[in-house]
């Protein structure tokens, strides 16, 4: 009767720890990035359409959970923290904001399959995560190219990376730091390619 009595004893024990820890699942949180940007003085816009393709990203970024890396070569992924869009559609969002902000285009669009336009703005992600060595920081690194679609050549390219310090410890100061590192990187990369059509400038089209 004893050794029944404690069989039973331990799995009543057993079904409340499975309990408890099912109670206790903790819940996720999600963060997005603010891909507003701030307007600039009113330009006399280019008379071209710039197209912007998807983001290109490394396969760990295909996925909705925040990036952390861990020592020099190490990265891995919070389970419970993840971005409210995929890193590869926020980044898009963020350059056409950038772009459109600068009022130097007719227009800025996401690339389409009815879509048509002078040129086309293609981007590789290479990194959106943080770093905890020598410091916590947001690290975001990118490359962007402008594609000629009249000539089929690439005319300007150009890359930010750049790792921004962490005020704090929670992953939402680390998002933070990765908002002001995106937005300064995609302001400074609109910057050149505004400078590249200054050297360059397009011409009107002939007149049918």
């Amino acid at each position: 009767m004893l050794k029944h009595r404690i069989e039973q004893i331990a799995l009543i024990a057993l079904l409340a720890g499975i309990s408890a820890g099912c109670g206790a699942s903790r819940p996720y949180k999600y963060y997005e990035l603010d891909v507003s940007a701030p307007a600039a003085a009113q330009a006399t816009p280019y008379p071209i359409t710039i197209l912007v393709g998807r983001v290109a990203t490394p396969q760990l970024y295909r996925d909705s959970r925040i990036v952390y890396g861990s020592g020099p070569v190490q990265l891995g992924t919070h389970e419970y923290d993840r971005w409210a869009q995929m890193p590869a559609d926020m980044i898009q969002e963020a350059l056409i904001s950038a772009l459109r902000a600068t009022g130097q285009y007719r227009s800025v669009t996401a690339i389409g399959s009815s879509a048509r336009g002078e040129f086309v703005l293609r981007s590789q992600l290479y990194s959106l995560y943080e770093v905890d060595q020598p410091q916590i920081a947001g690290r975001f690194s990118i490359q962007i190219e402008l594609f000629d679609s009249k000539s089929g050549a690439t005319v300007w390219s150009d890359t930010y990376s750049h790792d921004e310090s962490v005020e704090g410890k929670s992953v939402g100061d680390v998002v933070e730091a990765l908002n002001r590192n995106v937005r300064t990187g995609m302001q400074q990369l609109a910057g050149h390619l505004g400078q590249y059509f200054a050297a360059h400038p397009p011409q009107q089209p002939a007149a049918q």
